[in-house]
């Protein structure tokens, strides 16, 4: 049985994503363009507008949305707090990832999404300074325009840093798309994805950019990966330096 107090997060967060789904918009117009600019050769190699807002929930103990062009996505995060004793481990805090979609129950592809935003998770949290507790993680779907996975990392990160948990380094998720012809889109859409042949999503730290967890879809070669590992690290220094002014204009005192 999941925690109590995540399972009620999902009713707030649920709340929350109708009055974000009618200011995303003007939240994308006011946001912080962290866009790579477009070039003759690769003209679509671009990131979209960010936006993100912290401490919204008042029952977790940190949460932030995290919108990605017209993707959204709501996140609690509890703890570190009491555990189950079935799910207690001795060395270190037990990490738990929800994932609900927009409507409807949570499906395989939700599943899937927990799995690698829960290994992402505890490559970077300190598990071991909170040992025999719970960290749980709860993501809600606000709309979904491509890139779902990278908007949710970036949204979990945010969030945990709202709550104060240690960790060694700060995350980012970034998605990469494949076209026929071989071009590479960064940040896809949702109509850029299915028109893709490959489709690809690496989480990276903040210390050294180096991979935490990639998953793939589609058909590739070892030198396009290659390729899209390349574009994701660049692109990892936009998203960072979004995440550093982000806390700024929160932390900063007028």
């Amino acid at each position: 049985m999941r925690n109590s107090y995540a399972e009620a997060t999902v009713g707030s967060l649920r709340a929350w994503s109708a009055a974000m789904e009618v200011t995303k918009r003007a939240d994308a117009e006011a946001s912080t363009d962290t866009g790579t600019e477009s070039n003759p050769r690769n003209p679509v190699c671009s990131l979209r507008h960010f936006a993100c807002e912290q401490n919204l929930l008042s029952r977790p103990d940190g949460s932030a949305s995290f919108l990605q062009g017209d993707t959204s996505v709501l996140a609690g995060v509890y703890g570190p707090a009491e555990v189950k004793v079935s799910k207690e481990i001795f060395n270190k805090a037990t990490l738990e990832v929800i994932l609900r979609p927009k409507i409807g129950l949570p499906g395989v592809a939700e599943k899937s999404r927990e799995q690698l935003i829960r290994n992402t998770c505890e490559a970077v949290v300190l598990g071991a300074l909170h040992p025999r507790t719970s960290i749980t993680v709860v993501l809600q779907v606000v709309s979904d325009a491509g890139s779902l996975l990278a908007c949710c990392l970036n949204a979990a990160c945010m969030a945990l840093v709202d709550a104060g948990v240690p960790m060694r380094a700060l995350f980012c998720g970034v998605s990469c798309a494949l076209d026929s012809d071989g071009n590479l889109v960064l940040d896809p859409t949702t109509k850029q994805e299915k028109e893709a042949r490959a489709i690809l999503t690496f989480a990276l730290d903040s210390v050294e950019q180096k991979l935490l967890m990639s998953t793939t879809k589609g058909l590739y070669s070892d030198a396009e990966l290659q390729q899209c590992l390349a574009a994701a690290q660049a692109a990892s220094h936009h998203i960072f330096r979004f995440y550093r002014e982000s806390l700024q204009r929160r932390y900063s005192k007028s």
